[in-house]
């Protein structure tokens, strides 16, 4: 018997309850999925704002019992949604170790390491990453599948930008140098790595001003450094939207829908798919 076959048998041997929880909990193309994320949406922004007011010292006096049992009653609910997630798959552990997994996980277990340790549950602003499953609730395909020629574009040009990277460190590295020599500590370039500081900050725009040439040569090469970092700033960008531009495909091909397989936990399949395109168990 094929694996296939396995993966089918193991899919009708599933009970009804775990299907049904599985497209509640992991898709937004029912009535009920969509109401459970919308419902997890709000409660992720309401717990990340409690984190955020219990750093005002004025409501944290005032409230702190209400906003610490309001912190209590979050994480247990995150955490029952957390082991949910886990029944609901097949492989639990591919989403344990999946992105969404890794936030998902991180979101609740600082308030139990807080009984333990104080500060860490500051740490639960790490909630907000949550809400990234807005583009899954609304079920805007649009955008999920512009987040998918982003994340293409990005991979594919990301080796000419770290090229490009490891030249203006280079270009950095000389220029810094230079205007050691041309300044010298005198003026407060006490040092390479120093003059490299300065040439950064100069290089991006950014001119802090805590540092600044006095001798004519130092402006001068100040000035082309200021110019090359226009130049410099545009490359990147350029670089990324030639990707696009090249990754774009027919809007038929390019539609994904909001299904996760309940086998492999894999997203990004086409609308009108009947099976996964990675592991060939039924959607």
């Amino acid at each position: 018997m094929e694996k296939r076959d396995f993966e089918k048998i193991d899919k009708e041997a599933a009970p009804e309850w775990k299907r049904k929880m599985h497209e509640i909990i992991f898709e937004a193309d029912t009535p009920k999925g969509k109401l459970f994320d919308v419902v997890l949406l709000w409660a992720i922004l309401a717990s990340v704002i409690a984190v955020m007011l219990e750093t005002v010292d004025s409501i944290k006096t005032a409230h702190r019992d209400f906003l610490i049992i309001l912190e209590w009653v979050f994480t247990i609910l995150f955490s029952i949604e957390y082991v949910l997630r886990l029944i609901s798959i097949n492989k639990p552990w591919k989403y344990v170790t999946s992105f969404m997994g890794v936030v998902d996980l991180l979101s609740t277990i600082p308030t139990y390491i807080s009984l333990f340790v104080a500060g860490p549950q500051y740490l639960l602003v790490i909630r907000t990453i949550r809400l990234l499953r807005v583009f899954r609730i609304l079920k805007l395909t649009r955008y999920i599948s512009e987040a998918n020629v982003l994340k293409n574009a990005l991979r594919q040009s990301a080796v000419k930008i770290t090229v490009f990277i490891g030249g203006v460190v280079v270009l950095v590295l000389i220029m810094g140098t230079l205007m050691y020599i041309i300044e010298g500590p005198e003026h407060g370039f006490t040092s390479i790595p120093t003059s490299m500081y300065w040439t950064i900050v100069t290089i991006t725009t950014v001119g802090y001003g805590d540092i600044a040439p006095s001798t004519m040569i130092g402006q001068t090469l100040a000035s082309i450094i200021m110019l090359l970092g226009y130049g410099i700033i545009a490359v990147p960008t350029g670089i990324v939207g030639g990707e696009i531009a090249r990754s774009k495909m027919p809007k038929h091909e390019n539609e994904v829908s909001t299904q996760s397989c309940p086998h492999c936990s894999e997203e990004g399949h086409d609308v009108n798919a009947k099976y996964c395109k990675y592991c060939g168990e039924k959607l």
